[in-house]
C-alpha cells in the first residue's frame, strides 16, 4: 500500500529514526535501523540494530514487549526499513512479526538488498497484515545512503573532506596545514570518523602530517586507516605502521612486498590490496570495489590535493565536504590543484552550514 498522509504515522517513524542511528558505527554493512511497537496509540515497545551480527531492531522490540509481558497482539509495527525475510546472520524478523500476530507494519522504505527487497512486504501480506510503505521515505534513505550504495553498486560511499582557507588553500607550500578549521569543526570531523568504515589517505599526506586517523576527540569507534602508496615504499616508523590500531591499517597498492617487508606486515596485522592500475595511477573503482568485499561501505578521503582530485576525475565520490576558515594563506598548496575545471552541475543537493567560525559546504554528487 502507498504512503498515506497519517500524521501518527510521520511521528512514530520519527521515532524509529531517533532510534536507528544508535547504532550508527556498529552496525555496518548492515543498515542502521529502529522499530517502535505502537498499540491504542501508544508507544509500548522500541528497539534498535545494536551491532552487526545481532539481533535486529524488530526482534529487539518484539523481544522488549515480552520481557515486560506485554501483549503485542494487534499492534502496529514502525520500522524505517523493510523488515527482512530470510535467514542471515539471525532468523528473519518477518517470522516473529507474523508469529506474534502485528495487526499492520508501516516501513518508511524498502530494503535494496535482492534477498530481501520486496519480499519482506509479500511475506507479511500474505498472512494479511497490512503494510504501508513510503513513510519518511527520504530521510529513511538520507540515513542509510552509505547502505544503499553498497547494496546497489558493491562499492563503499565516498565522501572527500578537506578544510581549506579563504583563498583556497589545505597548505602552505611546505605542506604544513596545523590548523586551518576550528576545534568544533575537528571534533565534528572525528565524530565522522566514528562512523565511517574507513579513512584515506595519499601517501603525500601520510609523509608531511604522520596522522593517527582515530576518532580520539569524541567517544567512540575508530575506523581503518586506508593508505595509497602505489609504490609500496611504506616508512614503518609512521604511527598508520607502528601505533596500537595497526591491524586496522590497509595499503593499496599495485606492487608485490617482498619477503621481508611481507613479514613485518603480516606480524603487524597491517593489511595490503593489491588495485589495478592506469598510467601508472591506482584504479580507484577497483580498489573501492575489493574494499567492499571486505565489509567497508563507507570512507571518508581525507586528502591530499592529488587524492582528493583523483577521486574527482576518476568520478569516484559520493559527496564533497569542504570546511572553509577565515583566514588567507598566501602561496600554498590549491584544494584543487590537479582540477582545471569541475562544475557539479548535476549535484543532487548542495547544502552550507555554520561551524564555529567555519563554514561547511556539502555537495551531493
Amino acid at each position: 500500500m502507498p504512503k498515506k498522509a497519517r500524521i501518527p504515522d510521520e511521528i512514530f517513524m520519527k521515532r524509529s529514526l531517533e532510534l536507528a542511528v544508535k547504532g550508527c558505527g556498529f552496525v555496518s554493512p548492515n543498515p542502521m535501523v529502529g522499530c517502535v511497537i505502537v498499540k491504542n496509540g501508544k508507544i509500548i515497545a522500541e528497539g534498535y540494530h545494536k551491532k552487526f551480527g545481532q539481533f535486529h531492531a524488530e526482534r529487539i522490540a518484539i523481544n522488549s514487549a515480552i520481557s515486560k509481558g506485554i501483549n503485542i497482539k494487534g499492534s502496529t509495527v514502525y520500522v524505517n526499513l523493510e523488515p527482512c525475510s530470510h535467514f542471515g546472520k539471525t532468523p528473519p524478523c518477518t517470522s516473529a512479526i507474523i508469529e506474534h500476530k502485528i495487526k499492520r507494519v508501516v516501513m518508511g522504505t524498502i530494503d535494496p538488498n535482492p534477498l530481501i527487497s520486496g519480499k519482506g512486504i509479500a511475506a507479511l501480506k500474505k498472512n494479511n497484515i497490512e503494510v504501508t510503505h513510503g513513510i519518511l521515505e527520504d530521510e529513511c534513505r538520507e540515513l542509510n545512503r552509505f547502505f544503499f550504495k553498497y547494496i546497489k553498486t558493491g562499492l563503499p560511499y565516498v565522501t572527500l573532506k578537506a578544510a581549506q582557507t579563504l583563498d583556497g588553500k589545505i597548505a602552505d607550500i611546505n605542506y604544513r596545514s596545523k590548523w586551518i578549521s576550528s576545534l568544533e569543526s575537528r571534533k565534528l570531523v572525528h565524530e565522522w570518523r566514528s562512523e565511517y568504515d574507513a579513512v584515506l589517505i595519499g601517501k603525500k599526506t601520510l609523509e608531511c602530517d604522520n596522522p593517527s586517523l582515530t576518532a580520539r576527540l569524541v567517544k567512540g569507534r575508530n575506523p581503518y586507516r586506508i593508505i595509497i602508496d602505489n609504490e609500496l615504499t611504506p616508512d614503518l616508523s609512521y604511527n598508520l605502521y607502528s601505533d596500537k590500531f595497526t591491524n586496522k591499517t590497509i595499503i593499496i597498492t599495485s606492487k608485490d612486498p617482498d619477503t621481508a617487508l611481507m613479514k613485518i606486515l603480516t606480524k603487524r596485522r597491517i593489511r595490503i590490496i593489491k588495485a589495478k592500475i592506469k598510467d601508472d595511477k591506482i584504479i580507484l573503482k577497483d580498489a573501492l570495489k575489493k574494499l567492499a568485499k571486505i565489509g567497508i561501505a563507507s570512507i571518508m578521503v581525507e586528502g591530499g590535493a592529488y587524492t582528493f582530485s583523483e577521486f574527482i576525475n576518476q568520478r569516484a565520490a559520493d559527496q564533497l565536504t569542504i570546511f572553509t576558515a577565515p583566514m588567507i594563506m598566501g602561496p600554498g598548496i590549491e584544494t584543487f590543484r590537479y582540477i582545471h575545471h569541475k562544475k557539479f552541475e548535476n549535484a543532487k543537493k548542495v547544502t552550507c552550514e555554520k561551524i564555529s567560525s567555519d563554514i561547511l559546504i556539502n555537495i551531493y554528487l
